[in-house]
């Protein structure tokens, strides 16, 4: 197998890496990235506003931003670049996938038109996109769904309205968190984590580990405690607690959330 640390400081993570992370919950990639960082992670690195996952049966998603701003409302953006389209997809199909395509929606907090519908999302689909994160609308959701594209959004909207590229390959604040070109970002529905690059490679097999510690320690308690009497199972989940906190100070130099 792919050294893991090697091909990250070459590059991008293998796409097997990636694969990998889609077979966990957000929460769960949360918690292994929280034993790894250097963020606060109650205030950096995920949505602090609701983002709604309107494609949930397709569970996880994994990839690298690529950024764009719009602004719906606003028709003279349609005549300030004629060739922004043409450069926009450009830039999409100019970086490596799988990608996640973050829109900042310069209306908000008004709604006047969808970036997203069947066409734009085939589109995507086609240069490497495997969804979107978007604080704007989406439309056409049978349809998005049965490209196969995973929207995360503010809402549903009827409208395109003045639908153009603003720009592209920049800084966007999305749900109350800023996005970076290239930012691996990890999303279903309860919401997303945009990874800070330093903590990529690690962030996976903490997951694995403190899953496997939940299960070992304070889960496996909890629901062994079936019977007792409520002192003993306060004493038990007690005991759990301290080992789980043990492990991850052995294994992070962190106690953990226990």
């Amino acid at each position: 197998m792919e050294n893991i640390s090697d091909a990250h400081e070459q590059g991008r993570l293998p796409r097997a890496y990636l694969l990998e992370l889609t077979r966990w919950n957000t929460p769960s990639i949360y918690n292994g990235w929280e034993q790894v960082t250097r963020c606060n992670p109650g205030r950096e690195c995920f949505n602090l506003e609701e983002a709604r996952d309107f494609m949930p049966q397709m569970g996880p998603m994994a990839g690298y931003a690529v950024t764009l701003q719009i602004q719906p409302g606003n028709p003279a953006h349609r005549r300030g670049n004629p060739q922004a389209w043409a450069e926009y997809r450009r830039y999409v199909a100019s970086v490596p996938g799988p990608k996640i395509v973050v829109i900042q929606d310069l209306d908000k907090p008004a709604l006047y038109g969808s970036f997203w519908g069947e066409v734009n999302s085939s589109v995507h689909r086609a240069l490497g996109c495997v969804g979107t994160i978007t604080d704007g609308g989406i439309r056409d959701l049978d349809e998005m769904t049965a490209v196969g594209f995973k929207a995360l959004a503010r809402r549903l909207c009827v409208g395109h309205a003045f639908n153009y590229p603003v720009a592209w390959d920049c800084e966007v604040e999305v749900f109350g968190v800023r996005v970076q070109p290239g930012q691996l970002i990890h999303a279903d529905k309860h919401g997303f984590l945009v990874l800070p690059r330093e903590d990529e490679a690690a962030v996976l097999d903490a997951a694995r580990f403190m899953d496997s510690n939940e299960c070992h320690t304070v889960i496996a308690a909890a629901r062994s405690s079936t019977g007792r009497t409520l002192t003993d199972a306060v004493e038990t989940i007690n005991r759990a607690s301290g080992v789980f906190r043990e492990a991850a100070r052995a294994r992070f130099g962190a106690p953990g959330e226990w």
